[in-house]
């Protein structure tokens, strides 16, 4: 009997002893230690272009950092903005977070919008920035943007472009480049950059305006590239002028980067923003968006948040001057 109680309490001592155990390991992660289960992270393009394409990475790395996957989930169209009512929806714990392009910076001056980017984001890092171009087809008769003036100017309202979006930063750039010399064309937007360019590389459109998803089309030679956006020309592409070497005082990269609801806690977005900084500079992150003539352009919480308040100022000058404000109450 004696050795049946010492065996009973040997069993008795291991099991609270293993209780214990647990309790420790418990406790050392911390009550609902986040992340504790998948973070889903919205890219507000169609799957298979290079935005979605890099971010997918992106994510792949950051979940090995957070313990966690981070699922991606695509929802384009409206311009790169349909994320926005998610993230206003979403419950500020650190599972639903979005890109955040610079077109929500843009859309809520030009229509009528329930979200708003400063009031409804806690942003966590931004990321990079894009190269902008005007692209033709290779057999395209069009060798500059002169060329295009030309046409539109001789040809009124049939010279087609297509864009990834109204409102979005290539279409700003066709008003002022357009429109405000009186000149009139077909704008065709498309949700993304993969079919803008299959439509310009087939003949669907004269000409495309995107971000630098169209790297492999013009390395291909399936496209031609007449002219980019940036302050200074491409290491990529060294040959091809930015519209300030043409004579136009237009800059653009429009830099993005990852944004969560409104309310996330401190403690969250530096979870969330440690694991996507290491991410952002992994060698194979790096490689990909060399790719798209893109490098990192990092901005930790604090100044990302700055950069976004900016922005945000700075688009509603930019719609004003070019006449794209919505009406009071439209």
């Amino acid at each position: 009997m004696a050795g049946e109680m010492k065996t009973g309490l040997s069993r008795r001592t291991l099991l609270v002893a293993a209780s214990a155990g647990l309790a420790t390991r418990s406790f050392a992660q911390g009550p609902g230690a986040f992340p504790s289960r998948p973070i889903t992270l919205w890219v507000p393009w169609p799957a298979g272009g290079a935005t979605d394409i890099s971010l997918r990475l992106l994510a792949e790395i950051a979940g090995r950092s957070l313990g966690q996957r981070v699922v991606i989930e695509n929802r384009g169209g409206a311009g790169g903005t349909l994320a926005m009512p998610i993230l206003q929806q979403a419950e500020p714990d650190g599972y639903t977070i979005a890109q955040l392009p610079q077109p929500i910076f843009r859309t809520p001056y030009t229509q009528k919008v329930l979200w708003d980017p400063i009031r409804d984001v806690t942003p966590i890092i931004q990321l990079t920035g894009v190269t902008f171009g005007v692209l033709v087809a290779a057999a395209s008769s069009f060798r500059n943007l002169d060329d295009l003036f030309v046409y539109a100017r001789a040809h009124p309202g049939e010279l087609s472009i297509g864009t990834n979006g109204v409102g979005t930063t290539p279409h700003v750039v066709l008003e002022e480049l357009f429109t405000a010399r009186g000149l009139s064309y077909i704008h065709v937007p498309y949700k993304g950059t993969s079919e803008q360019m299959i439509a310009v590389n087939s003949g669907q459109v004269m000409v495309g305006v995107n971000s630098t998803g169209f790297g492999p089309f013009v390395d291909s030679g399936r496209l031609r590239l007449l002219a980019t956006f940036g302050a200074q020309r491409t290491k990529r592409w060294p040959q091809v002028p930015t519209l300030r070497d043409l004579g136009f005082d237009i800059v653009a990269m429009s830099p993005f980067g990852l944004g969560g609801p409104r309310g996330l806690s401190a403690s969250v977005v530096s979870t969330l923003h440690d694991a996507f900084k290491a991410a952002l500079f992994d060698p194979m992150v790096v490689q990909e968006l060399a790719k798209y003539d893109q490098e990192p352009a990092y901005l930790g919480p604090a100044d990302y948040a700055q950069a976004c308040r900016e922005a945000f100022a700075k688009e509603r000058g930019i719609v004003e001057r070019m006449g794209l404000a919505r009406s009071v109450g439209g």
